[in-house]
């Protein structure tokens, strides 16, 4: 699903004109909350939606928005390949990922990725106006928890071990541990990320011995917890 802005914007000669934001979420409540709270703003507005991987890389390039807010959770891909995909063909795009998911598991792999900034939907309005403003300006956003764990990793250097289990994963097995979490079958995966049902089944048996689970019930109970919120990481017994 792709759709354009319901109302033109203000191109008067006296007044600057607006920012314009491509809203990236599978959600419709959602992006119809964000579209009310940016386009109220006299400096910004709404250029268009998406909610699909898919859709955002088609809506990124026709739109030309001024930045995008990406979740990760998406139809037919995820946010982080939106994010890589956007990097590599629009250099000063700004990008903002606004997700449910964990910040100390997420935020350092979509900076990575080229993203500008990382907010949680749990934020306040006005945090996350704070943060697309920040990120329009070309600066990074981060939360003061994220930076000051980044800051601790940067210093410890090689020395630096995390305690969460998670961080093990690589990107495609973190979004294959999301997709189980889900409840999507290994077939409906390989569908979704364009690859053999063999190569997801190798990414499953590397997700089990990196969080020391024995059994494919173990694996599928984590995902489940952990995309529910209710597992902070721990690996299962």
């Amino acid at each position: 699903m792709l759709s354009t802005p319901s109302r033109s914007e203000s191109t008067g000669a006296a007044v600057a004109p607006r920012r314009r934001v491509l809203i990236v979420d599978d959600h419709p409540i959602v992006r119809q909350g964000l579209r009310r709270l940016i386009d109220q703003e006299p400096d910004l507005s709404v250029c268009g939606e998406a909610d699909s991987a898919r859709d955002a890389k088609v809506a990124i390039h026709e739109l030309r928005p001024d930045a995008v807010i990406v979740d990760i959770s998406l139809k037919q891909g995820d946010g982080i390949e939106v994010v890589k995909d956007a990097r590599a063909h629009h250099a000063s795009l700004a990008i903002l990922v606004l997700s449910m998911h964990d910040e100390t598991i997420y935020a350092e792999r979509l900076l990575a990725a080229g993203a500008n900034g990382y907010i949680m939907k749990q934020a306040a309005s006005d945090q996350f106006l704070t943060a697309l403003r920040r990120v329009l300006a070309g600066s990074i956003y981060v939360s003061e928890a994220v930076g000051s764990s980044m800051i601790q990793k940067f210093a410890s250097g090689a020395s630096y071990v995390s305690a969460n289990p998670i961080d093990q994963l690589s990107n495609r097995e973190l979004q294959i541990l999301q997709m189980i979490g889900r409840g999507q079958s290994t077939r409906e995966a390989a569908e979704a990320l364009n690859l053999s049902i063999k190569t997801v089944e190798s990414h499953r048996q590397r997700i089990k011995r990196k969080l020391n689970l024995a059994t494919g019930s173990q694996l599928v109970q984590y995902a489940v917890n952990w995309f529910s919120g209710r597992d902070s990481g721990a690996s299962a017994s």
